[in-house]
């Protein structure tokens, strides 16, 4: 082979590995690109039943989030419902009002109440006469690991009811926030394995600035008079009261509200692993402030 033959063997090689790079990188923006346009998945709650309907119950966002079931139910009769072995339940009760009885304890429910039975398999749900209690059903599919980690958590925690009302929740700051929004953890993590909940709540003009936690998945839920606007990388859509909306895996996204309007709603964040959890550390109550 003469130097002419591997001048231009070492030339198409080097033409090779260019167009085989810029290929590459081509695939890689694409698939920047597709992720940066990916839409939100939402559903509106269906919050008006028929009057002789005793009974209505409809999975919401089906398949989102791997290991996480969310049913909207809404009863006019007094209903007993139960958990499946090897899942923990959260109940948010967003409309009407009722009593709830577990292990031989009544509860008052109201618009905006946050229940889990723990290791009560069984509870019954009873509603105020000529009412309609319309309630989220979220069940967490424990992994080998959660079961393992629960044996770690406060006894208090896994065996008795966990019961709040949000407004007796207490409050947090965190700086993506202005200092008009008032923010709660209605479910401090360390209840039910690698998930926590909490409320925001805001007059506009206002804003929850952008920010990402790729270590988790995250579920809203608008609550009553919210109407705001949400924002995943490039994607927007509006979000109202009574709608459940996914935000994507590891998106840049924001909430925002015009003037005189409402932002409330429930975030649900589902870790991945425990480690993710070190993400609630930015949330800051008033001691720590």
């Amino acid at each position: 082979m003469n130097k002419y033959q591997i001048i231009l063997i070492l030339c198409l090689s080097t033409i090779f590995l260019s167009c085989k790079k810029n290929n590459t990188q081509k695939v890689q923006k694409q698939k920047v690109m597709a992720n940066l346009n990916r839409e939100i998945p939402l559903e509106n709650l269906k919050t008006y039943i028929q009057t002789n309907d005793n009974y209505y119950s409809k999975k919401i966002l089906e398949n989102e989030i791997k290991g996480i079931h969310v049913v909207h139910k809404a009863i006019t009769k007094n209903f007993e419902d139960t958990r499946k072995d090897g899942f923990k339940v959260i109940y948010l009760f967003i409309k009407g009002n009722g009593t709830v009885i577990a292990n031989n304890k009544a509860f008052e429910i109201v618009p905006e109440t946050i229940l889990l039975p723990n290791k009560f398999q069984r509870i019954s749900i009873n509603v105020s006469k000529k009412d309609t209690l319309h309630f989220l059903k979220i069940s967490s599919k424990l992994t080998k690991q959660d079961v393992l980690d629960l044996k770690e958590f406060p006894k208090e925690h896994t065996e008795n009811v966990y019961y709040a009302k949000f407004t007796d929740c207490e409050s947090y700051t965190e700086p993506i926030k202005s200092p008009n929004t008032v923010s709660r953890t209605i479910l401090p993590n360390k209840y039910i394995p690698r998930i926590a909940m909490g409320t925001v709540q805001t007059k506009g003009p206002d804003r929850v600035g952008f920010h990402e936690h790729p270590m988790l998945e995250q579920l809203f839920l608008g609550l009553s008079k919210n109407n705001s606007v949400v924002y995943a990388d490039k994607t927007q859509i509006n979000f109202s009261e009574f709608s459940v909306l996914h935000i994507p895996l590891g998106s840049s996204h924001s909430v925002s509200v015009e003037k005189d309007e409402i932002m409330y709603y429930v975030w649900m964040d589902f870790f991945r692993d425990k480690k993710g959890e070190e993400w609630l550390k930015t949330h800051k109550t008033k001691k720590e402030d």
